[in-house]
Order: structure tokens, then C-alpha cells, then sequence
């Protein structure tokens, strides 16, 4: 850590005291595809043509990025890390690239890379506070690194300034697969964009410039509402040494049954594609055999995963009429539908009695609002307390902006120690409506 800033330059624009979950992770092919439209920031493509062979072009990520032969055996180990330079103009922290060990659903410990953003003012007593964030859908390779570009590595440069003037600190993971090959990101497969998640923190403690608390929330959007619900289930029993604070799922998608046979239609034809190959890649070809579900056709489209990211997939893949890639909808084939389901957050049987909280537009066309309503009453009547709130007008990503001072108070009173559910009002928008289990009718009145 003492060594002078690399030359790494981020460009402008042990499983010890935590049960293995029951539940199967799977990628959820909805939230996959609701993710990765709603994602805040696109990663660029990398502009490369997609090969007519199906090997894959290995992308050239520079040399921080080369995987040690030999990783600690426990999640959460640093592996290493190194001050980067910031070329984007306002991001008020000191920037490090971290490299850390996570787990994967084979039990194997995995390397993850990420970035943290630490406050350049005094630490507060016991250390600076995490926010941890869990980024959108943004492609599956390595292209989409979203530590590459601090664009893509957080929501919005006014979202983390504003955490980092609390003098609070930005942890952003790439999650494994993006910035590791040669494994591709198993999407939204829940159990693991957590751990990744929260390994992040883990790794920060151990690095002595970052001067981090063992405090710490997690917010996600989109896809990383996804993984900010089963951080916020499995947080507190996977890092029991961490004090998982509060967590913020935006958007979260849930009710896949209900969900998954829309994305097999017109413009998001892609994620589906995007979906079956994360699940074979956390899960392998027992699990998950990709030769029930994709004709030769499908299978031949698999190399652009690899080398390009969300825009270039949708224009490679939406050529096609879903009949010409999908030999079976996921959902009728039950070991596919088992996988899918198990990694809904509706279907939670307990939560963690950590604090909650929900924020969705009013307007969102990808994640259904009916559906943020079905799983905040499921989680109330499974005994949790959440909040949620709806800003009127807003769509699946929009909502970000008017949303984040109100999270920001919110993430505020979840560090002090305020009771829960908070008493604070959503003022972002005129008419935000705000509802916890207690709100008279529940949370079907929106």
C-alpha cells in the first residue's frame, strides 16, 4: 500500500461461521434482462466484431488484472490492491483498485476485482463508513469492468460524492467473471453477486489507507437490487465480524414465474440468452445443461458474451426470432424453473432483521411495480419490516436521481442508529408515496 500511485489508470467517461444457503442461486432471466436495461450507465463496447469462430478474442485488461497462481483459501482475503489515478474531474476520493478472494456456487474461492473510494478527509473514530454498491447489468465479460471506468464502476458521480461528503467510503465490486477471466459473470445469480458484495468490505478492512469500518450498507439497482436482497438475507451470518447496517435494493426484480415469458419477446430476446449462459457458468452442465434450452443457433452466439458488451449482444442476438434460438422456454424445463425460482427474493422464507429498504419508480416499465408490492408483502407477512418508496412519474433508472438524497438521509440514520422504520419523508418528488408493513392497507395501495 505504500508504493506510489500505478500506472493503472482509471479512464474518463474461508467460508468460516456461514451456512451454504439451501436455496440453489440461479440467474434470474428476467432480472438479467430488467437489469441490464435499467443499469444506470452503460459499459462501452469494446467496438469489436464478433469472430466467426467460436473462440473466444481474449480482451486485454492490463496487468493489475493478472490473476495470482496461488489465492488465499478464505472469502474476503485482500489479494492485492493499488492507488489508481482518477482522470474523471470531481469524484472527490482517493481511488484504489482492489483485487480480492470471493467464493463461487462450486465452493471455490475466486479471485474479484473492484474499486474502492475513500473520503480524503479525517476518518471518524472506528473508521469511515461503506456503502457498498452492486452494480446493473452491463454485459458479462471482461469489456465491461465496470473498475475500468469509474463511469461504470458507480451510479452517478453526484450519487457517490454525495456518500463520500458524509464521509462515508465507496466500495464498488465488478463481481467475478468481469475483470477475471477466463470465467464469464454468472448474472444475477444471488447467493454470489452477494458474497461478492460484501467480500469487497471484507477486503477494505485490510487495507490500511482505506481506514474502513466494519460498519456498512449495501445498495444495488436493477440487477443489484437483486444482489442487495440476498446481501441484506445472508449478510449478517456470511460476515458476522461486519455490521451490516441497513441495505437498499432499487428496483429489485421478483415474481420471475410471472415475469420470465415476456423477455423472449421483441427487444429483449438478448438477456435471455445473456441469462441461460450465467447459469450454466455458476452452475455447470449438470445443473444446468445449455444443449435443453438453446438450438445450435443460440449455442453459436455464446463467443460474443465473451468479447463485447450489453449493446453489441442485443444487436448480435435480436436478429433472431426466439424460435430460432431457444429450443425451450428456461421456465418449462424443471430443472431450469427450480434454478430460476430459487433465486427470487419472493421466494425468501426469512430475511435477516436488517433494515430495509425499497425504492422504485412509479413509472417502471421493466420491473413491474405489482411486483415490488408483492414482494414487500411477502417479506412483511414472512415477519421482516421494509420500507418502500415510489417516486411518481419516474421510470426504471430515472428514478436514481430524485431518489438519492432521500436514500443518502436514509443510509444516514441507518450509520446513527435510528429507529426503524424511519420516520424521515421521501422529499425528492412531491408525492412520493412511502409505506412500511404497518401503512394501513398495506403495500397495496399504490
Amino acid at each position: 500500500m505504500e508504493e506510489p500511485p500505478s500506472a493503472v489508470r482509471v479512464p474518463r467517461a474461508g467460508r468460516q461461521n456461514h451456512p451454504k444457503l439451501a436455496r440453489v442461486g440461479a440467474v434470474v432471466a428476467m432480472a438479467l434482462g430488467l437489469g441490464a436495461c435499467g443499469s444506470s450507465t452503460a459499459a462501452p463496447t469494446s467496438g469489436q466484431p464478433m469472430p466467426s469462430s467460436s473462440a473466444p478474442t481474449p480482451f486485454a485488461l492490463p496487468a493489475f488484472y493478472t490473476v495470482p497462481s496461488t489465492l488465499p483459501q478464505q472469502p474476503g482475503a485482500l489479494i492485492k490492491d493499488t492507488p489508481v489515478t482518477v482522470t474523471t474531474e470531481h469524484i472527490n476520493a482517493s481511488a484504489y483498485l482492489v483485487m480480492y478472494t470471493s467464493q463461487d456456487e462450486q465452493d471455490k474461492v475466486v479471485a474479484v476485482t473492484g474499486v474502492l473510494y475513500v473520503p480524503r478527509a479525517p476518518p471518524p473514530a472506528g473508521g469511515f463508513p461503506v456503502v457498498a454498491w452492486a452494480h446493473g447489468t452491463n454485459g458479462m465479460g471482461d469489456p465491461c469492468t465496470p473498475s475500468l471506468d469509474p463511469g461504470t464502476a458507480v451510479p452517478s458521480l453526484a450519487s457517490v460524492n454525495d456518500i463520500l461528503d458524509h464521509g462515508w467510503e465507496f466500495a464498488s465490486t465488478d463481481y467475478q467473471g468481469e475483470g477475471t477471466p477466463p470465467g464469464l459473470l454468472a448474472s444475477l445469480v444471488g447467493n454470489v453477486a452477494a458474497w461478492d458484495t460484501i467480500d469487497l468490505v471484507r477486503a477494505a478492512q485490510q487495507i490500511p489507507a482505506a481506514r474502513a469500518s466494519t460498519t456498512y450498507v449495501v445498495w444495488g439497482h436493477s440487477e443489484g437490487g437483486q444482489a442487495a436482497m440476498f446481501a441484506w438475507e445472508l449478510g449478517p451470518a456470511y460476515a458476522p465480524e461486519l455490521h451490516l447496517a441497513g441495505a437498499v435494493a432499487g428496483a429489485p426484480p421478483s415474481q420471475f414465474a410471472t415475469l420470465l415469458p415476456g423477455l423472449e419477446g421483441g427487444s429483449n430476446l438478448f438477456f435471455v440468452i445473456m441469462i441461460v449462459a450465467g447459469v450454466n457458468e455458476a452452475y455447470g452442465d449438470a445443473q444446468a445443461p445449455l444443449s435443453s434450452v438453446l438450438t445450435e443457433k443460440g449455442m453459436d452466439l455464446l463467443p460474443i458474451l465473451r468479447e463485447d458488451c450489453l449493446n453489441a449482444i442485443q444487436l448480435a442476438v435480436n436478429r433472431y426470432p426466439a424460435s430460432a434460438l431457444l429450443s425451450h422456454d428456461p421456465m418449462s424445463v424443471p430443472q431450469w424453473a427450480a434454478l430460476l425460482l430459487a433465486n427470487d427474493p419472493g421466494q425468501f422464507t426469512s430475511g435477516s432483521n436488517v433494515p430495509l429498504l425499497i425504492i422504485q419508480g412509479a413509472d417502471d416499465d421493466l420491473v413491474p411495480v405489482t411486483t415490488t408490492q408483492q414482494l414487500a408483502t411477502h417479506l412483511c407477512g414472512i415477519g421482516e419490516e421494509v420500507q418502500r418508496w415510489l417516486y411518481p412519474g419516474e421510470g426504471h433508472a430515472e428514478v436514481i436521481t430524485p431518489s438519492t438524497p432521500d436514500m443518502v438521509q436514509w443510509i444516514a440514520d441507518r450509520f446513527a442508529g435510528t429507529a426503524f422504520p424511519d420516520s424521515m419523508q421521501p422529499s425528492g418528488l412531491p408525492g412520493v408515496i412511502d409505506q412500511d408493513c404497518q401503512t394501513p392497507g398495506g403495500f397495496t395501495s399504490s
